[in-house]
């Protein structure tokens, strides 16, 4: 097994390509959430499923996950490494 990253450093992914492929739901959700201190950090795009929008609130650990409703999911049923 290899120790290579497949991640992107936060300051190498673009915020328009972060947005690519969000439905209509999720980008005006998203424009009203960036208005009360919320950044989009990473979208998950597991094969074959909608986009999952992953959201942080600043200087906070506390995230969100934004669904193709454009609804907030408080409690994802996934945990993110530190």
């Amino acid at each position: 097994m290899t120790d290579r990253q497949r991640r992107q450093p936060a300051e190498l992914v673009s915020p328009v390509g972060l947005r690519a492929g969000l439905t209509r739901h999720q980008l005006d959700a998203l424009t009203t959430l960036e208005q009360f201190g919320w950044t989009l950090k990473f979208v998950r795009r597991p094969l074959f499923q909608d986009p999952i929008a992953v959201l942080f609130r600043a200087n906070s650990k506390k995230f969100v996950v934004l669904r193709t409703d454009g609804s907030i999911d408080e409690h994802p049923d996934f945990k993110l490494r530190d």
